[in-house]
């Protein structure tokens, strides 16, 4: 077996402040949706995908990868957003096991009213904290960290 790849000082301290800083705004999001919105951030990211996707539909399939979650997990958030009416679920003629969800009115309407609080608390747990080069900065990174899906290793 290779020797682990120890981090280094410097590496070991950003590896730090990245938890910190992920658990206090992923903390933040969480706290202000339920608190406001009366929905976890889960379900408020699956009405969001939903409203950017062409007629506010998406194959459980690809809302599973938008999301990054399980399928179960996602058959899960849709079927209670299913109950508050929020989404809705139909078949796929070409494809017997498929189902796509769709945004429905409501759900739009709870996304409408929901957004402008959501959008306040990101802007004030990330945004307000950072120079505009650094969110510059954050762009980089968050995207190189995205892409860096090699899950080989």
């Amino acid at each position: 077996m290779a020797e682990p790849r120890w981090l280094n000082e410097k590496e070991a301290r950003a590896w730090r402040a990245f938890i910190a800083a992920q658990r206090v705004v992923n903390s933040r999001i969480e706290q202000q949706l339920q608190r406001d919105a009366g929905i976890p951030h889960t379900y408020y990211e699956i009405l969001v995908r939903l409203s950017d996707a062409p007629d506010g539909r998406l194959r459980m399939s690809e809302l599973a990868i938008a999301t990054l979650g399980s399928r179960s997990r996602l058959s899960h958030a849709v079927n209670r957003l299913e109950q508050y009416g929020w989404v809705r679920r139909e078949g796929i003629e070409s494809d017997r096991r498929g189902q796509v969800a769709i945004l429905t009115d409501v759900g739009r309407q709870k996304l409408v009213d929901s957004a402008p609080g959501h959008v306040e608390e990101v802007r004030s747990a990330i945004f307000d904290a950072l120079t505009p080069e650094q969110v510059e900065q954050l762009f980089d990174i968050c995207t190189a960290l995205a892409e860096n899906t090699d899950q080989d290793r």
